[in-house]
């Protein structure tokens, strides 16, 4: 469609105020710069749409067509601006994000409660996955955001460090008896180890470490859920590799007991992923903004 929208805009005005003068008026244009859009229009469209008269003027049966569809028309154009003034005020929207199971339940929870009271027309949609999972759903633009456990080696996607994380040893009043001395993987390896399963990045982490001290891991018991796996290692079943930080009432409690390591493993983070070279929205920034404060 050739013919611009602003005299699309002259003409409902003019109709609607049924003079050229008092339409002139509210479009704060002068009379004749109206006269002459509406003239244009006509021309273009090949129709007459009003008839002059020395009171005003009136729709033609062809304008009183028209008029119904320039109305709807504009009036969609106007609630589409709207809702996007809306949206960059934070007013209203949806944000799309994942988080690790873990992360979600430790960390993450806070930051959408003070979100959501902040900014509560903004309507949160929440995927649980695990970090491979959340990397590609990131990538495939099904989640603006993605809070997951670093490093996130994937090409295509930028990340910011949010929370350092330590991954530790962790056993009951049972093994009271290795907090004296600091332990090498070899000792600690005489014990039932307790891991997440192969899936989790933070048991991938750990395993890559260990296996570059010249160890390789085999655990007895292999589970999906950190909070499990920590009630586990409370009934002495062995001993865990969890995340200190998420560990902290079972430490304050005496249920388990932190083992020192001759060669700590690496401290890690927790972190924000998105897609590189993609704006994000309002409401993403401002997400961001709260976990990195």
């Amino acid at each position: 469609m050739s013919i611009r929208l602003d005299l699309y805009k002259i003409f409902d005005q003019v109709a609607r105020s049924q003079s050229f003068s008092k339409g002139a008026e509210k479009l704060y244009m002068s009379q004749p710069a109206v006269s002459q859009a509406i003239r244009q229009l006509e021309n273009e469209l090949g129709v007459m749409l009003f008839t002059r008269t020395p009171k005003g003027v009136t729709l033609t049966n062809e304008g009183r067509v028209l008029l119904e569809y320039t109305s709807s028309a504009l009036n969609l154009l106007g609630a589409g601006e709207q809702k996007l003034k809306n949206t960059h005020s934070l007013k209203e929207g949806e944000l799309k994000i994942g988080a690790t199971d873990t992360i979600c339940r430790h960390y993450l929870l806070p930051f959408l409660e003070r979100f959501s009271t902040t900014y509560p027309g903004i309507k949160l949609k929440i995927l649980n996955r695990t970090t491979g999972e959340l990397c590609n759903l990131v990538k495939s633009g099904e989640i603006s955001l993605g809070v997951c456990s670093l490093p996130v080696e994937e090409r295509g996607l930028t990340t910011i460090q949010c929370k350092e994380i330590n991954d530790v040893f962790l056993g009951n009043k049972k093994y009271l008896h290795l907090i004296n001395t600091p332990l090498d993987f070899a000792e600690l390896m005489e014990f039932p180890l307790i891991f997440l399963d192969v899936q989790s990045s933070s048991r991938r982490y750990v395993e890559e470490f260990i296996l570059s001290q010249g160890y390789r891991l085999q655990p007895e018991i292999e589970l999906g859920s950190h909070d499990l796996l920590l009630d586990i290692a409370k009934i002495g079943l062995g001993i865990c590799c969890a995340i200190a930080e998420f560990a902290e009432s079972y430490l304050t409690n005496d249920e388990l007991f932190e083992f020192e390591l001759k060669t700590p493993i690496p401290k890690r983070a927790i972190g924000i992923c998105y897609l590189e070279g993609v704006s994000l929205s309002p409401a993403a920034l401002k997400l961001i903004d709260l976990l990195v404060e």
